[in-house]
C-alpha cells in the first residue's frame, strides 16, 4: 500500500492547482485465470499488478489520470503536465479513516491453494458432469480468482482501505445427438466474494452436473414461436433481465444527463405494484459485493423501485452533484485504469407471494425462460433485447417442449407495468457487467416473474 503521507501530498498538490475535489485510488491485485477443455488446461495466466488513479473535479468537469508507475517523480510529473505548477495552498478536509463493512472472506486466500489443486477440482467437476449422460460429450470450464487490495482517499476527508477476494467458475457442458446431429450447451457460473475453498464441496461439483442436465434437456429443441405472448422468467440469473431492462437506465451515468427513460420520474409510478427492485452491494459473501465502493463510500441496500414507485437512482459523487442528490455507494471500476462511475452491484427483484405452479397454469400459450445468455439495452430509449438460453413452450397450463434460443424485445417502461405475478422462490446468481468503467462482477436475481405480454423473436413453428 502507499504511504498515507504520500497520498496526502498528492491531494495537497491537486487543491493547490485549484481543483474542487481530488481523489486517489491505489490498487494492488493478484489474479489467476485458466481454461479447461475436458481434462486439458488450454490457457492459464497468473499475475500481479498495481497502479494509481487520480480523479479531479472542476465544477461539473472531471479529469482522470492513471499510472502503473507509482513512483513520486512519475505521478507528480503527470500532475504537473495536466494541472500546471500549482499556486496558493488550497484547503482540504483532514483524512479520517472509513472502516469498510466486514464482508470479506473468512476462508483461505487464493494464493493459499496451489494451482494444480484448483485445476484438479475443476477436472473432477467436469468428470462428474460428463457422467450424467452418454450424450454429454464435452465439458469446458473457466476459472478466475482475485485478491485485490485498495486504498481510497479524497479531499473531503475520506481515507479507506479494503480487501476484496473473489472466486468464480463457469461451466459449459455440451450434449450431442448423433441421429439428429443436434448439439446443445448448458451453462452455469457460480461465484462468490470468498476464496477458492468452495471448490472442494459437493455443492460445487453439482454445478457441472446441473449444466450437463440442462444441455441434455435441450437436445431436440424446436424453433421458438414468434409474436406477442406471456412470458415466465425463472428465478436466479433470470434477474439479468431486469438488470438490463431497467437497471442501467437507473444508473447516474444515464439519468444525470437526461439520457434515460426514467430521468425526472422520482416518486412516479413506473412499474406494477408487484415490482420492488433493489441494488445491494453490502450482502455478505456475494459476488457483486464490496466493503466500500470505489469512492470510499460504504455500500448499502438501495431500494430503486418500491411497489412500482421509482424511489432512487444509483449515483456516484459527480452524478449526485449534477442532480443535487446524495451519492449511494454505487461507484465502481474494473481497475485503476478506469475512472469510476455509477454501476450496479447485486441487483434483484424482491420476492412476492405468488406460486410458480399458479403462474404456469395461468398461461394458455407462452414461454418459460429458464436461462438468459446475454442482453443489452439503450438507456436513452429503454429498448432492450435478450438472447434466451434454456427455454420451453407453455401449452394449456403445462411446460412442454424445449425451444431453440429466442430473442426477447421491448422497453423497460413498457415491460415493468406488465409484471403481474411474482413468486416466492427467490435466488441470486452471478455474472459480469460490461459498461463504461469496465468489466465488473455483479449479482442478478429474482423469484420467477410473469409478464403478461411481450415481443418474442425467433422462427415460426
Amino acid at each position: 500500500m502507499l504511504a498515507k503521507s504520500y497520498i496526502e501530498k498528492i491531494l495537497d498538490y491537486a487543491v493547490s492547482c485549484g481543483v474542487d475535489y481530488a481523489e486517489v485510488f491505489f490498487e494492488d491485485v493478484e489474479r489467476t485465470r485458466f481454461n479447461l477443455v475436458d481434462m486439458q488446461v488450454v490457457k492459464c495466466a497468473c499475475g500481479h499488478e498495481s497502479g494509481i488513479g487520480i480523479r479531479m473535479f472542476r465544477g461539473l468537469e472531471c479529469e482522470y489520470l492513471y499510472s502503473a508507475d507509482v513512483r513520486e517523480e512519475k505521478v507528480f510529473g503527470l500532475l504537473k503536465e495536466h494541472l500546471g505548477l500549482g499556486g496558493v495552498f488550497g484547503k482540504r478536509t483532514p483524512l479520517s479513516t472509513i472502516v469498510p463493512h466486514g464482508i470479506v472472506l473468512k476462508g483461505i486466500l487464493p494464493r493459499d491453494m496451489e494451482l494444480k489443486k484448483k485445476v484438479y477440482s475443476l477436472q473432477e467437476a467436469i468428470k462428474a458432469g460428463k457422467s450424467e449422460a452418454d450424450c454429454v460429450v464435452q465439458g469446458r470450464a473457466y476459472y478466475v480468482d482475485a485478491d485485490q487490495g485498495v486504498q481510497i482517499a479524497n479531499t473531503e476527508g475520506v481515507y479507506a482501505e479494503d480487501r476484496r477476494v473473489y472466486t468464480r467458475v463457469r461451466f459449459t457442458m455440451v450434449a450431442a445427438d448423433e441421429k439428429s446431429e443436434s448439439r446443445q450447451t448448458g451453462f452455469i457460473g457460480p461465484g462468490a466474494m470468498q476464496g477458492p475453498e468452495f471448490l472442494h464441496t459437493e455443492t460445487f461439483v453439482d454445478q457441472a452436473r446441473k449444466a450437463a442436465r440442462s444441455a441434455k434437456r435441450m437436445l431436440g429443441a424446436r424453433p421458438c414461436p414468434v409474436g406477442r405472448m406471456p412470458i415466465i422468467i425463472a428465478n436466479g440469473f433470470g434477474g439479468l433481465f431486469f438488470h438490463e431492462a431497467c437497471g442501467h437506465s437507473l444508473e447516474g451515468t444515464s439519468v444525470a444527463n437526461g439520457c434515460s427513460e426514467f430521468a425526472g420520474k422520482l416518486g412516479k409510478k413506473v412499474a406494477s405494484d408487484k415490482v420492488t427492485l433493489i441494488d445491494d452491494g453490502s450482502i455478505v459473501g456475494e459476488w457483486g459485493s464490496l466493503g466500500i465502493d470505489d469512492e470510499g463510500i460504504l455500500t448499502r441496500k438501495n431500494v430503486l423501485i418500491e411497489g412500482g414507485i421509482l424511489k432512487n437512482y444509483l449515483l456516484d459523487r459527480m452524478d449526485a452533484k449534477r442532480m443535487g442528490l446524495a451519492p449511494t455507494g454505487s461507484c465502481r471500476r474494473e481497475n485503476y485504469r478506469f475512472a469510476p462511475v455509477s454501476r450496479m452491484t447485486n441487483t434483484y427483484i424482491a420476492p412476492g407471494t405468488d406460486k410458480f405452479g399458479d403462474m404456469v397454469e395461468s398461461i394458455d400459450r407462452g414461454l418459460f425462460v429458464k436461462g438468459i445468455n446475454a442482453g443489452s439495452v439503450d438507456p436513452v430509449t429503454g429498448e432492450f433485447n435478450f438472447n434466451t438460453g434454456e427455454t420451453y413452450l407453455i401449452e394449456k397450463g403445462e411446460i412442454t417442449v424445449p425451444l431453440m434460443s429466442a430473442t426477447l424485445i421491448g422497453t423497460g417502461g413498457e415491460i415493468l407495468p406488465k409484471v403481474d405475478m411474482v413468486s416466492d422462490d427467490f435466488a441470486l446468481a452471478q455474472g459480469y457487467c460490461y459498461a463504461g468503467s469496465g468489466q465488473l462482477p455483479i449479482g442478478a436475481g429474482q423469484p420467477a416473474v410473469r409478464i403478461t405480454e411481450m415481443t418474442v423473436g425467433g422462427k415460426e413453428l
